[in-house]
């Protein structure tokens, strides 16, 4: 089981969970998940801005975890590299609609950090994460390939 735990001490959390517990009897198989810009199919980095650039990031990381076996509700917690922390805060909004469009409105734990560049110069964030796939899902899949 995947728990999002927000103590009320802490404050309301937007865009992240204070932390999650996962119970590794409930989990078959933890993912650990690189680094993704926005690399394209032919290893160029795409989009214009920060909010495009964010979008095929995450979806490069969420075709990551897919091809493990895992589906968004599955992440358990995510890093974002920033290069530029003020433009990626202007476009906090449309990076939000972005996220809920692509994963839903459960957050695993998160934390954004600030980087001077990535490893391919035009990109302008990385997301990296790791996810705890259920047993129960995979479990299913498994008995529906038989």
């Amino acid at each position: 089981m995947i728990e999002r735990v927000n103590p009320a001490e802490l404050g309301k959390p937007s865009g992240y969970s204070h932390a999650v517990a996962v119970n590794t009897a409930d989990a078959e198989r933890i993912v650990f998940l690189a680094g993704q810009t926005a690399l394209n199919d032919e290893n160029k980095i795409v989009g214009d801005g920060v909010a495009e650039q964010f979008e095929k990031a995450l979806g490069n990381l969420l075709a990551a975890l897919r091809g493990a076996g895992g589906e968004p509700e599955d992440l358990v917690s995510v890093t974002i590299y920033i290069v530029d922390m003020d433009d990626y805060k202007a476009h906090a909004r449309e990076i939000g609609s972005v996220w809920r469009n692509l994963v839903g409105t459960e957050y695993p734990a998160m934390a954004g950090i600030g980087v001077s560049r990535l490893w391919d110069a035009e990109a302008l964030v990385e997301v990296q994460g790791f996810a705890a796939i259920k047993r129960t899902r995979s479990t299913r899949t498994a008995s529906a390939a038989e």
